[in-house]
Parts: structure tokens; sequence; C-alpha cells
């Protein structure tokens, strides 16, 4: 198949694709089910059914290096002085298969159980409101700074049992590690992952000594307990984790929140709406996460020769199943260009699906309801104060920040 071109229909580069991809994927969808993109080396997947489907083949994987070596796919070896944000970034469940997958999922997972979830209610409506009220008070602010942030933050950092007073480096190191998960990320985001690795991960080694010696309430103390009573469990896999559910648990929620609003606040009837029937909120919730995806894409590794609409997609290529274009495949949302906040038949992908299905998904739903009830109780005349800058990243959709008055 020929390399598709750039300049006509994706172009992650670009400042006017990145704010509104959503013509461009319309024009890969009418041009076919899979297209070989050159300047990434991927294969770009933008059909709902097929994003689906692939998302659980298991022929397909979020690496290969437990079947194969790099040599074997035909790829060189990060560099060395980029190891610490691989060994970090590796070791995680997002980035593991089975059974190494299985048996970490399974540990995380009593966390995110719904009647966790379901007990953490009360300190999530509660610091939500909090914030919104701080909002308020002060007429106005940043939404993304004073709300969507420190809300997911806070929740994940309690889960874990980070001390309040030690919070302030997480999203900052948070975002500097996201950064590699761009397509083609430059050497400065490169050498800002590494770094924010190496801080991190020199945290939360001194606080899982802390807490082997005072086990506490949270989630770290929980994972130390299971590894001391036979669940295998490395210290490397045990920082690991505690990142990705901190990077996952907050970029996707803290994102969701600000281009929602911003989204909102660009369709004055659908706002008047919601405003109107607060039981809205969970539908409301689900079409803007549909409307304006968080995460454009997600990839897997071809571990065998698969096909796509007539296309053979070779062992060791890389496909990117493009989340953002899917959610607006008329082949299965009615009018998908048009933000219906009542849409009740609404099979989103933006939480991915099989193994890798986002196992925070209860907790963000909580947030982003929390967040949004407070504001349309709190905050009922909320209103954009000038317009947003876009943030420049692709994959990781979502603002510089969102300034509103009250």
């Amino acid at each position: 198949m020929a390399a598709l071109e750039s300049s006509r229909a994706f172009d992650p580069w670009d400042p006017a694709f990145v704010a509104d991809p959503y013509p461009a994927y319309e024009e890969l969808r009418a041009r076919g089910r899979v297209h070989y993109y050159e300047p990434t080396n991927q294969w770009l997947v933008p059909h709902h059914a097929d994003v689906s489907a692939l998302l659980r083949d298991r022929r397909l994987g979020r690496t290969y290096q437990h079947r194969f070596t790099h040599e074997d796919f035909g790829r060189t070896a990060p560099p060395p002085e980029h190891e610490p944000f691989h060994v970090l970034n590796d070791h995680g469940m997002l980035d593991l298969e089975p059974p190494d997958h299985t048996r970490i999922r399974r540990l995380v997972s009593k966390a995110f159980t719904p009647r966790t979830v379901e007990r953490l209610k009360p300190y999530v409506e509660g610091l939500a409101g909090e914030l919104v009220d701080r909002l308020v008070e002060a007429g106005g602010g940043d939404l993304l700074a004073d709300v969507a942030e420190p809300l997911p933050v806070s929740v994940i950092a309690e889960m874990l049992g980070v001390p309040e007073s030690e919070r302030a480096p997480l999203r900052p190191w948070s975002a500097d590690i996201c950064g590699m998960y761009e397509l083609n990320p430059s050497e400065e985001a490169a050498r800002k992952a590494v770094r924010a690795s190496v801080e991190f991960t020199e945290y939360l080694r001194a606080l899982i000594e802390d807490r082997r010696k005072e086990p506490g309430d949270d989630l770290i103390s929980g994972l130390i307990a299971a590894h001391d009573e036979g669940d295998r469990l490395t210290e490397q896999e045990m920082i690991s984790t505690c990142v990705l559910l901190l990077n996952a648990g907050h970029e996707a929620t803290v994102n969701s929140t600000v281009t929602g609003w911003w989204t909102l606040f660009r369709h004055p009837g659908q706002l008047a709406a919601l405003r109107a029937d607060h039981s809205l909120i969970p539908t409301a919730v689900e079409e803007l996460m549909r409307y304006d995806t968080p995460l454009q894409l997600f990839e897997r590794w071809v571990l065998d020769d698969i096909e796509i609409g007539g296309t053979t997609v070779p062992r060791g290529a890389e496909v990117a199943l493009l989340f953002g274009s899917a959610n607006r495949d008329a082949e299965v949302f009615a009018d998908p260009g048009t933000l219906d906040l009542s849409r009740t038949e609404n099979p989103h992908i933006s939480f991915s699906a099989g193994i890798h299905y986002c196992i925070g998904a209860p907790l963000a739903r909580l947030e982003l309801a929390s967040s949004m009830s407070a504001l349309l109780t709190r905050a009922p005349g909320l209103a954009l104060a000038k317009e947003p800058v876009r943030s420049p990243n692709f994959v990781i959709r979502g603002l510089e920040g969102l300034s509103v008055e009250v």
C-alpha cells in the first residue's frame, strides 16, 4: 500500500490538525480501513469496529519483548541514556503482557473495585466542592490549575499514601514522563522524561522503604503486604505500578475536565440543558469523552501477521489505533459530529478495551462527575474568560489552561 500523504489527512505536528483532527479522521475512514504512515512507520487504524477488535486481539501486544528480541523485529534498542525511562515504563502493567500483566493487575485491581470506589465517593465529592468553592471565592481562575488538576492528583496520591506536603512534584514528573508517549518525541522531551523517571523512582523507593517500616492504610502498604504473603511483585514493578497509576489516574481526567468544559462553552445550548437538568451528568461525562477524546491513539505491536480490510499488516509492524477517529465513526454513532449530552447509546472506547481496559475507569467517572456537579451547583454562572491555548501534544489531548470567571 502506498504511504499516506501527511499533508492530505494526517499530520500530528501541524497545529491546525492538532486543534481539530476530526475532519482528517473522517477522510481516513472514507479512504480505507488501514493506512501506512511513513513518518512514524506505523499503520493507522481509523474505524471503530477494527480498533475495538484489535484491542482484544492477542496477535497484538503492548510489547514484543516477551516473545522477540529487538533484532527479530528489525528494531534498535533504545539508547542507553534513555534507560531510566524505559526501565520505569516497561515494568508497569500497561506495557506488559500475560502472565506478568495478569499477576500485577490482579493485585492492583483490589484498589479499584466498585466497593472501594464507592467508599472514596464522599472524599472525592468533598474535595471537588472545596476546590470549586475556592474558585468561586476568587471570582474565577484557571480551571485546569485550580480544579481539574488538584482533584485527581490528590485522590491518587491519597490512595498511594503520598503525604500532602510531598505532592507538588507529582504532576510535573508525570507531565515530563508522558511527553515520551507522543509520536517521535524530541531529544529534549526524552531528557526531561529520563530526569523525571530518575527523580520519581528515587522518591518512591524511599516511600516504599518507609511503608515497610510503618505500614499504613494505603495502596503501597497493601502491595508490600501482598508481596510478603507470597504474591510476587518486585520493587521495580511496585515503583512502575505507582507511577502508572498516577499518570493514567490523572492525565486523562485533567484533560477530560478542561476540554469538556471548553466544549460546553462552545455549545451553549447543550450547556444550558445540562444546567437545567443535572441528571444528565452521567451521560454528559461519557459524551464529552467521546466527542473530544483525551487519548487520541493507542499503539500496539503486531506479534503475528494480521489482515485488515484485505491488507496484510506483517509481524514486527506497529499499529496506531485511532481512538479519536473511532469515537466519531458514523457506523457506530448517530450524528457523530454532534454533541448530544443525552446520548445513551455510547460505546466509546476512550477507556480502551480488552485486557488493558482502564482499571481506573470507575474512579475517573466519579471524579469527572463530581467536579462537574460541583461546578454546576456552586458556580452556576461559570463562563469562559478568554480563549484557551491548546497543548501542542497530539496523543494526549488537552489545553494549556482554561481561564474562567464566576
